[in-house]
């Protein structure tokens, strides 16, 4: 057994390479022996996103406090909201992120496959935000 104090890992600041607005990254865990999972909490402000990305074996979102969105390419733009779980098949294009009016923050988990957890395509533009972000 092992116990990770909440308070060993620093937040990370969501790089702007891969993030628009304000986005707080605090890591939960990482693969571990042969366990492939890996998971953060996020927290985005209003109007902060992820950029388009895809997860090799899928990506499985809980949604803990506040109003978000998300969108799968090809999609509408969905709202989620706190007790919300969100589910990505393997390789699916999809961002998430805050509403414009409210901050989301969601717990984010995600395998590994050939040391590979994402793979990070185009910025979100405002005009595809913006097609949804004050629901």
């Amino acid at each position: 057994m092992e116990i990770t104090s909440g308070c060993s890992q620093p937040a990370n600041e969501g790089p702007e390479e891969y993030f628009t607005g304000n986005a707080r990254i605090d890591p939960l865990f990482d693969p571990q022996d042969e366990a492939r999972t890996a998971a953060a909490s996020v927290t985005f402000e209003p109007g902060a996103r992820t950029a388009w990305h895809t997860h090799p074996l899928g990506q499985r979102l809980i949604v803990t406090s506040g109003c978000g969105l998300v969108q799968r390419d090809g999609g509408e733009i969905e709202q989620i909201r706190a007790g919300d779980v969100v589910w990505f098949p393997p390789g699916e294009k999809h961002w998430h992120g805050a509403t414009s009016n409210n901050a989301m923050t969601h717990i984010a988990i995600q395998e590994e496959q050939d040391g590979e957890v994402v793979t990070w395509l185009d910025h979100v533009t405002n005009a595809e935000y913006d097609s949804r972000s004050d629901s």
